[in-house]
């Protein structure tokens, strides 16, 4: 391939290819709320949902239903999870060579200290306590979107 406006093989991919999220949440209008505000960026994505962290944790690891999962450039992480919690998810994510390098912003209601300190001590890459009302919510997520996937380069998903 030859290089077309000034892009390379590499970055010609990168500009077409979506940006992946995985978004774990259990919260259905939390996660219409994300769609909306995904569906108004710039940015093409696309977003898979896992309602827990046992599923959180097989679809990264290509696991039952998931084994035809793509590796997420991104994860957005709820703390309070059935089945496994968000910490435990973090905790498994961080510690596993083949996914700690994908970078994990935790999305909670929690505004605990503790929650903060124990996310970053995990390596969580971003806390993020959810707004309640709903336009702060939507902006939130443009301002995630905006910075981690507009700002910030992420690591190749199949680094690890």
């Amino acid at each position: 391939m030859t290089k077309i406006d000034g892009l390379g093989p590499d970055a010609l991919t990168a500009a077409v290819e979506p940006i992946r999220l995985l978004l774990v949440e259990d919260d259905p209008g939390d996660v219409l709320i994300t769609r909306e505000a995904l569906e108004q960026s710039k940015l093409i994505h696309h977003l898979d949902v896992v309602e827990n962290g046992e599923e959180a944790m097989a679809y990264l690891r290509h696991e039952g239903r998931f084994s035809d999962a793509i590796a997420p450039h991104l994860v957005l992480l709820d703390l309070n999870l059935p089945r496994k919690d968000g910490k435990e998810v973090l905790a498994e994510v961080k510690g596993d060579p083949n996914l700690s390098h994908i970078p994990v912003i935790v999305l909670t209601t929690s505004e605990a200290e503790v929650d903060v300190i124990d996310t970053y001590q995990l390596h969580a890459n971003a806390f993020i306590t959810k707004p309640v009302d709903f336009e702060r919510f939507h902006d939130v997520i443009r301002r995630i979107d905006d910075f981690f996937l507009t700002v910030v380069r992420l690591p190749n998903r199949s680094a690890g």
